[in-house]
């Protein structure tokens, strides 16, 4: 199967083209993708698919096992491993996703123990303007930490919190879950890549409450230095969406960030994502 890999962003990125997931790769091919996705900093654009929900499926659960998102009402009819991340209403007038899902820097599901590896973002809809989604590459942003800030860092667990992220939304929005069947959990602040072992900062604006053993003062400072830090422009790439992209993207090296900028042009967002959880380390 002819296909080439194209490098997006000097920092974290590539296209594949010519490639169809719906058809079964073979396993050398689907390890030569693994590795582009690592040269890539974690994450892969494949243009020009067309998914159905089966081959979305399919070619994710070979990554692990898949997710069912807490917020069911938002997942895909028949296929629980979907959730829909849309701003479409459907014909009884109801939202068919969270229309301000994914609007700060987050990492998918940070807010569970283990947390997610990877996700597949597949878009049926885009708006003609706008709608774009931003990534950010969270080991380069460790790196570029002085010696000081990464010795201090080390050793240190932050709480993530799947309710916290509620401040972000706008009046009655963010009740479309039960918040207590995923409670607060713990990560370190930085984590070793389970794949290349390097190290990555594990925080995110959205899910990440506090620092565990610090006063919320030095817990507060500290967060907004290193959000600061990961999201500087030299570490970021910046995704126009047209139809049939797919985005895979590793949670545990990235964070992603979906700009809603685009309600004036009457535009909608609809895709359909697949999330593979990590394992316990």
């Amino acid at each position: 199967m002819a296909y080439r890999i194209n490098p997006l962003s000097p920092v974290l990125g590539a296209e594949v083209v010519g490639l169809d997931l719906c058809e079964p790769l073979s396993d050398a091919v689907f390890e030569e993708l693994g590795c582009a996705w690592q040269d890539a900093n974690g994450v892969l654009v494949f243009r020009g698919q067309n998914l159905a929900p089966e081959a979305q499926i399919a070619f994710s659960r070979r990554l692990g096992e898949l997710e069912e998102h807490v917020a069911a009402r938002y997942l895909l009819p028949g296929h629980p491993e979907i959730y829909r991340v849309s701003t479409k209403r459907d014909a009884d007038g109801g939202a068919m996703g969270n229309p301000e899902s994914g609007r700060y820097w987050h990492s998918d599901l940070s807010y569970l123990d283990p947390p997610a590896k990877a996700s597949l973002l597949y878009a049926l809809e885009v708006p003609p303007i706008g709608g774009d989604t931003m990534f950010t590459n969270m080991a380069a942003a460790h790196d570029a930490l002085s010696e000081p800030v990464r010795t201090m860092l080390d050793g240190l667990f932050a709480i993530h919190d799947y309710a916290y992220v509620r401040r972000l939304f706008s009046p009655g929005f963010g009740r479309s879950a039960d918040a207590s069947k995923v409670p607060p959990v713990r990560h370190p602040v930085v984590r070793p890549h389970a794949d290349t072992g390097r190290k990555t900062l594990y925080v995110n604006p959205g899910f990440t409450t506090h620092i565990e053993g610090l006063s919320r003062r030095e817990s507060d400072a500290i967060l907004a230095l290193l959000f600061d830090q990961a999201t500087r422009p030299e570490f970021i790439y910046r995704h126009s969406w047209s139809v049939g992209d797919a985005v895979l993207w590793d949670n545990r090296s990235t964070m992603h960030h979906a700009v809603h900028d685009f309600y004036a042009t009457g535009g909608v967002r609809h895709m359909h994502r697949t999330t593979v959880m990590g394992v316990k380390e």
